[in-house]
C-alpha cells in the first residue's frame, strides 16, 4: 500500500483500496446484506449476477438502502436484485485515481468496483478515497444541475461553477483534471437544458416527442475537455432526417439553450459556432456530404477551420431513437492534400518568441505589455495534435474513434500520432510537456482573475511571472516553435 501522503489522483485503482470486496447474489434478503455491510463497515455490497463467463456484477450502496428501501418502504426481506444498479461500472486495477474521479463525475456514481486483469474482483473505490471536501463540489453541484426543474433555477445553480474551479485549484488538482472536471460539469448543465427546452417545445403544442430524433454536439474545447474559466462553448445539432416542422422546432430548442447557458455566465462562441446558427444546425446527411465535400477538396472557403471545428465534435444529448454517429464521418488516414493543408494551418499560429530574450506582447491598447498564452502557446499545440492524429487516423472527439478516459484530447491525440510514428517521439514529448505547462500557467492566471472578480482571459504579462515561470515558459515557446520549424522543412511546406 502506498503512504497515505500520496496524492489518491496519481496512484493506481488497486493501491486505493482499504478493504476487501463484500459479495452476495442477487437473492440474498436486502436485510442481510445490510446486516453484513455494517458488521464489516462497508458502504457497498457487490452482487454477483449470472455464472461463469456471463457473469457480472451489480452494487447496492449505503445510499440505495435510504432511498430505495427505507423510503420507498420496500421489505427488508426482498432480494437485493430488487433495489441494485446492475451493471456496476467497473475500472482496472491500473486505473489512476484521478481519471476514476471523472469517472464518477461523467457517470454520477460514487462507488465503482476494481478489478484485476483476469477480472478477478479486488475491492471498491468510492470517492471518499480520491477527494477532499473542498473538492466535492463538483458532486454537489451536478446533482443540483440534474435537480433543477427549469433554466431559471440552472442560473441559480451555475453561481457554483466559479467557486467549484477556485476550490479544485486550492485542492492542487492539476490543470487538466480541472479542464475535465469543468468540461463534464458543462456537459450536465446542456444536457438539463435541452432535456427542459424539449419538454418546453412539446408543451408548446408539438408532439410529444421531437419530429426526428436529434444530438446536440460539443465543439472545440468542451469536446476536447479543455475548457477553463475564460472558454466560450461552441455547439451543433444533427438530426436523422427532415421533415415538416424539424427545423423550426430544433431551432427553438437551439434558442432555449443558448439562452439558458448565457444566463449560467456561459458563452456561446463569439464567432457563430453555435447550433442557433443554422450553418451549424442541420440534418446529419448533411454533415456527413460536408465532410465529404472537404475531404474532397480542402481548399474551399473556410474548409481548414470546419474540418477543424467538425472534428472536435463530440454528442453530449441524444434523443432514445439517435442511432446516428459524430458529424465526422471519415475513417482511416485523411486524404493527403487535406492533410498538407492542416499541416499549413498548424503552423499559422507561431508562439510568440523574440529574436533574442523577450516575448512578442501586444504594443497597443489595454493588453499593451501582455502576450496571449492561448494563440501563442496553446492553439499551435492543439492544431499539431489534430493534423498528426488525423494523419494517423484517428482524428475525431466522439463516436468509436473516442478515447475511452476523460483526458485532454490534444493529449490523446499526440500519444496516437507518437505510437503511429506521424510525430517522431521527442517531437510528441515536447509537445505534451509544453501543453501540460502552459495550461498550468493559463489556469493559475485565470484562477487569479476569478479570485478578484475579474473577467477571465487569456492575455498574461511576463513581468508579472517569478524568474523561473517566465524562463520555462519562454522554452516551452521556443520548443513548440522547433517543433514547427522541423516539421515545415520536414514537410517541405515553405514555411520559417
Amino acid at each position: 500500500m502506498s503512504a497515505p501522503s500520496a496524492d489518491p489522483a496519481e496512484l493506481h485503482a488497486a493501491a486505493l483500496i482499504r478493504s476487501p470486496p463484500l459479495l452476495c447474489r442477487g437473492d440474498e434478503p436486502i436485510r442481510e446484506a445490510a446486516k453484513r455491510m455494517t458488521a464489516q463497515g462497508a458502504n457497498a455490497i457487490l452482487v454477483r449476477i449470472g455464472r461463469g463467463a456471463a457473469e457480472r456484477l451489480g452494487i447496492v450502496t449505503d445510499s440505495d438502502l435510504r432511498s430505495r428501501v427505507v423510503a420507498a418502504g420496500l421489505s427488508p426481506d426482498a432480494p437485493v436484485s430488487a433495489i441494485m444498479t446492475e451493471p456496476a461500472y467497473t475500472v482496472g486495477a491500473g486505473r489512476l485515481g484521478g481519471e476514476i474521479l471523472l469517472d464518477m463525475l461523467q457517470r454520477d456514481v460514487h462507488h465503482i468496483p476494481v478489478l484485476s486483469a483476469a477480472g478477478e474482483v479486488l475491492g471498491v473505490v468510492d470517492d471518499g478515497d480520491l477527494v477532499a471536501a473542498q473538492a466535492r463540489r463538483p458532486f454537489l453541484l451536478r446533482r443540483a444541475i440534474e435537480r433543477a426543474a427549469s433554466p431559471a433555477e440552472l442560473a441559480a445553480v451555475s453561481a457554483g461553477l466559479t467557486p467549484m474551479i477556485i476550490a479544485l485549484h486550492d485542492a492542487r488538482a492539476a490543470a487538466g483534471q480541472v479542464a475535465a472536471v469543468r468540461s463534464v460539469v458543462l456537459d450536465a448543465l446542456t444536457r438539463r437544458l435541452v432535456e427542459l427546452a424539449v419538454r418546453g417545445a412539446g408543451d408548446a403544442g408539438d408532439a410529444g416527442t421531437p419530429p426526428t430524433p436529434f444530438a446536440w454536439f460539443a465543439l472545440g474545447s468542451l469536446a476536447r475537455r479543455e475548457v477553463v474559466p475564460s472558454s466560450d462553448v461552441d455547439s451543433a445539432l444533427a438530426w436523422r432526417q427532415d421533415g415538416p416542422g424539424v427545423r423550426e422546432y430544433v431551432a427553438r430548442v437551439a434558442q432555449v439553450v443558448d439562452d439558458g447557458l448565457l444566463a449560467c455566465g456561459v458563452k456561446p462562441d463569439a464567432h457563430g459556432a453555435s447550433a442557433t446558427n443554422p450553418q451549424f444546425a442541420r440534418s446529419l446527411d448533411s454533415w456527413h456530404a460536408t465532410a465529404r465535400s472537404l475531404s474532397r477538396d480542402p481548399t474551399q472557403q473556410q474548409a481548414l477551420i470546419l474540418v477543424s471545428v467538425i472534428t472536435d465534435s463530440r454528442p453530449v444529448w441524444s434523443t432514445g431513437g439517435w442511432a446516428g454517429g459524430g458529424l465526422w464521418e471519415a475513417r482511416g488516414r485523411a486524404d493527403p492534400d487535406l492533410l498538407r493543408l492542416l499541416a499549413r494551418f498548424a503552423l499559422s499560429f507561431r508562439p510568440p518568441t523574440g529574436f533574442l530574450r523577450d516575448f512578442v506582447v501586444e504594443h497597443s491598447g489595454e493588453r499593451r505589455g501582455r502576450l496571449d498564452i492561448k494563440h501563442g502557446g496553446v492553439i499551435p499545440i492543439v492544431d499539431l495534435a489534430r493534423w498528426a492524429a488525423m494523419g494517423a487516423g484517428a482524428a475525431v472527439a466522439s463516436g468509436a474513434d473516442a478515447p475511452a478516459g476523460l483526458t485532454a484530447l490534444t493529449l490523446d491525440r499526440l500519444r496516437v500520432a507518437e505510437a503511429a510514428g506521424t510525430l517522431e517521439s521527442a517531437q510528441a514529448q515536447t509537445l505534451t510537456e509544453a501543453f501540460g505547462f502552459i495550461s498550468s500557467l493559463r489556469l493559475d492566471h485565470q484562477v487569479e482573475q476569478l479570485r478578484r472578480g475579474e473577467v477571465p482571459d487569456d492575455f498574461i504579462d511576463p513581468k508579472t511571472l517569478n524568474p523561473l515561470a517566465r524562463s520555462y515558459l519562454r522554452e516551452a515557446f521556443r520548443a513548440v516553435a522547433a517543433v514547427q520549424s522541423g516539421l515545415a522543412n520536414e514537410l517541405s511546406l515553405g514555411i520559417r
